[in-house]
């Protein structure tokens, strides 16, 4: 009888304290993560992934290569955003240093991106240029306030997009009625950004990322220093330890010398006598009232100062055509009876470095170019392309 006494009594304080909570809402295991309660801006995100970077993706495979390397390149990134957006909200808004700190696995990722476009172009340098230009616009989980250097995360979306966006257009140039798999990746890089990247910011983060109350965690709680972790593996020494102090604060500003303008201008308001250290110009010491100077210009030196420079011999004669349209005459000199036979109206004439030498052109030019004092003597310039027989001369 006891036994049941206190059956009934456990069952009556659980009742209790059911009600005392209130009714709770279902919750699908959909929303479940880790046993915690999913973000909405999380899941969005995930949605955000799984509409605009699989179609991505999916293009790249078909294409293959370093396009397919680049693009994995940026799925990471895409996921180490997520990391971020997530430890957002567990830490605390965090200062210049620390928030440096928290950026560095997506700077990485970005910085192995351009490193692609480095050294000799390959193929698809549009392709890899345009997508590591683009992981700019990641970054715009770095803003914290309109002091921070750059700008709202909806408009540092669409500036990054806008610099990523004219090497998508040479792909699109490119390859428009040739390969339809490298126009799907362009199209879907772009949808990616725009408008994917940009309505999931302006959604949720339109104002930046949200960060955790003053009384969490700080940022190096989860983001290690690097002279921890490598002391923690054993590998390498620990380099010096990142400074416990912002590195700019309003003291350290203030007390900073100026330079520059402002400096200058910091100088004139402050009252002082700016003029102080110069010198005062004396009558003796003015060109009007020296002996030695006068205003004339003697002959010879007027005929020195009106002549030609002096020519200084750059490379080897050279009387060429290259690429089957521009003929190059460079760096002849003393050459009367330079004759280019067969010119027609593609083609164009360059002439650069030559003294004292005469060039006939036979036919039709389209472009005329020269670096020198060339003249024609007898035809007008602008004639140039309409005449058979065309001679032109250097002084």
């Amino acid at each position: 009888m006891e036994k049941g006494l206190v059956e009934r009594l456990e069952a009556a304080v659980t009742r209790l304290e059911t009600l005392a909570v209130g009714p709770q809402p279902l919750v699908s295991s959909r929303d479940l993560l880790d046993g915690q309660l999913l973000d909405p801006s999380i899941d969005a995100f995930d949605g955000l992934v799984g509409n605009f970077l699989k179609k991505l993706v999916a293009a790249a495979e078909k294409i293959g290569g370093q396009v397919l390397e680049a693009t994995k390149i940026l799925e990471q990134a895409f996921a180490v955003e997520k990391e971020l957006l997530v430890k957002a909200k567990q830490t605390q808004k965090p200062s210049l240093e620390d928030l440096a700190l928290f950026l560095k696995p997506l700077n990485e990722l970005i910085v192995k991106a351009h490193a692609m476009t480095e050294g000799r172009r390959s193929d698809f340098f549009n392709h890899v240029k345009a997508l590591a230009d683009s992981l700019t616009a990641l970054a715009w989980i770095a803003y914290l306030g309109k002091d921070c250097g750059i700008s709202l995360p909806i408009t540092h979306v669409e500036e990054s997009w806008q610099m990523a966006e004219f090497y998508n257009n040479k792909i699109l140039v490119q390859y428009r009625n040739k390969d339809q798999d490298h126009v799907d990746w362009a199209k879907a890089l772009k949808e990616l950004y725009i408008p994917g990247l940009q309505d999931y910011v302006k959604s949720f983060y339109a104002l930046g990322p949200v960060w955790g109350p003053p009384g969490s965690a700080p940022v190096s709680a989860s983001f290690p220093a690097p002279s921890q972790a490598k002391a923690s593996n054993g590998k390498a020494p620990a380099p010096p330890t990142l400074p416990s102090a912002p590195l700019f604060t309003s003291e350290t500003a203030s007390a900073r010398p100026k330079q520059g303008m402002s400096a200058v201008f910091e100088e004139l308001s402050s009252g002082k006598s700016v003029t102080a250290g110069l010198r005062k110009v004396t009558d003796d010491m003015k060109t009007k009232n020296q002996a030695d100077r006068t205003g004339l210009v003697n002959k010879n030196e007027k005929e020195k100062r009106s002549s030609f420079p002096a020519f200084s011999k750059a490379g080897p004669p050279k009387l060429e055509l290259q690429l089957g349209r521009k003929w190059a005459v460079e760096n002849q000199i003393g050459k009367k009876n330079l004759v280019i036979d067969e010119c027609d109206a593609k083609q164009s004439v360059y002439v650069y470095g030559c003294k004292d030498t005469v060039l006939q052109v036979k036919g039709f030019c389209a472009n005329y170019i020269h670096r020198q004092h060339w003249r024609l003597p007898t035809i007008p310039q602008q004639r140039f392309t309409r005449n058979f027989h065309n001679y032109c001369k250097v002084k």
